[in-house]
């Protein structure tokens, strides 16, 4: 574990050529969010080509960006040198929309009166009262114009960000061969399926053929070999707990039947199909929502402040207002203080899921955008190494807290509880 203090463009300097596994990272996506500075623009050529140095051949880089500088993030990777691999997008169901009511600005440009037609609540910020915290409520008008614009906006519902797949081209011949001399250069698939049920698992014969749940053998001459609880396919689409639940809501509930794939020819597996003959591919038997079919991360309300409890809370954007009315909105964030006051944190399972899914066992994973450590602490997690680097200190202090509460206190991916707490963990500083 290495945790570096400064310009991720120098302190890459400091690191050996093909010396990392992976790199899982969280990068300004160049949006001048929240008027920060350090989000002016998307990392530079130079950076990333320091990354490609430092990254064993074969070896793949996710990347987070934004929906509009998507481009931007990927050709600046593209140009440093990797081959672009595939897109992943993370798809979530709380954002907000930032746009502007172009029917109430015409209005108001011309002097035209509205009509009410009705009132809402809005929740203000949280206020204290001898010691106890309350929520402030006011009511809003509602209001409709009778111009042609009335409805136009300027922008859509924020919903997703996608991430870049590369891949650092690699020095053997093919795959298989850079597996062997650098152990990177695939995905690791088994261990990033998507959980499924048990089901029936059956071994292939020499036709395309349906596997009868409960049946020692199907019609078509396929042999049951047990049950097996491997998950489906890992796909490019990540959704999180809010967008699965929505997305559910839209297809309803489908049932998946078990088949299992054979041999198209008979006559040419033992050429076409040579080493094939024993392999066991299943489709799933159950039932569900669709996003069933994707990976979707559970989030912890407690992870953003975890090992937190010295610090002093913040405001993250100290443009705002503190404690404007809809301050909890999802479209005033950064109104309200947090002791993790990084505005762009993101949940410590989906960096461990992203991290395994291009990760050697027990590798090594660099973000060189480190932020508040989500990433470190999903590398502590799954037992992976981890080297992180911040510009900041503000946020490089929080990493560090966090990253070392995650060791101190071993974490259970099942029950989704602290194990104990581990007082003689290595500190980082």
């Amino acid at each position: 574990m290495k945790l570096l203090l400064g310009d991720c463009l120098y302190k890459l300097k400091e690191l050996e050529d093909n010396s990392v596994d992976s790199i899982v990272t969280d990068p300004p996506y160049g949006l001048s969010f929240m008027g920060k500075q350090w989000d002016y623009d998307v990392p530079s050529q130079e950076i990333w080509e320091e990354c490609i140095r430092v990254l064993k051949p074969g070896g793949h880089l996710l990347a987070f960006a934004g929906s509009r500088t998507y481009h931007r993030m990927a050709v600046r990777i593209e140009d440093a040198g990797f081959e672009i691999r595939d897109q992943i997008m993370w798809v979530y169901g709380s954002g907000f929309p930032k746009s502007m009511d172009v029917g109430k600005g015409v209005d108001k440009k011309l002097g035209n009166d509205r009509d009410v037609v009705g009132e809402k609540k809005i929740t203000s910020g949280g206020k204290t009262f001898h010691g106890q915290e309350y929520k402030l409520h006011e009511t809003q008008t509602i209001t409709k114009g009778n111009t042609e614009w009335e409805g136009w906006g300027t922008a859509l519902k924020p919903a997703h960000e996608p991430i870049v797949m590369a891949r650092k081209p690699l020095s053997e011949k093919t795959v298989v061969d850079n597996v062997l001399e650098w152990g990177t250069g695939g995905i690791n698939i088994d261990e990033s399926r998507i959980e499924g049920g048990e089901r029936d698992a059956r071994e292939n014969n020499i036709s395309w053929g349906i596997s009868r749940v409960g049946e020692e053998t199907d019609i078509r001459g396929n042999k049951a070999v047990g049950k097996t609880d491997l998950g489906r396919f890992p796909a490019n689409i990540i959704f999180d707990e809010e967008a699965g639940k929505l997305l559910d809501e839209q297809s309803g509930i489908s049932k998946c039947t078990a088949t299992n794939i054979g041999y198209t020819n008979p006559e040419e597996q033992d050429d076409f199909f040579k080493g094939l003959k024993n392999k066991v591919t299943v489709r799933h038997n159950d039932e569900g929502g669709a996003s069933r079919f994707f990976y979707c991360p559970k989030t912890s309300k407690k992870d953003r402040n975890e090992g937190l409890d010295g610090f002093e809370e913040k405001q993250q954007d100290l443009s705002r207002k503190e404690g404007n009315p809809g301050g909890d909105n999802p479209r005033n964030r950064g109104v309200n203080k947090r002791k993790n006051h990084h505005p762009t944190v993101k949940p410590t399972d989906l960096m461990l899921y992203l991290i395994r899914l291009v990760t050697p066992k027990n590798g090594t994973t660099l973000d060189p955008f480190m932020g508040s450590g989500s990433t470190g602490k999903g590398a502590v997690r799954g037992g992976f190494d981890f080297i992180g680097i911040e510009r900041e200190e503000e946020y490089f202090q929080i990493a560090t807290a966090r990253i070392q509460y995650e060791k101190d206190n071993p974490y259970n991916e099942e029950t989704g509880e602290r194990i104990e707490t581990n007082k003689n963990a290595q500190k980082f500083w």
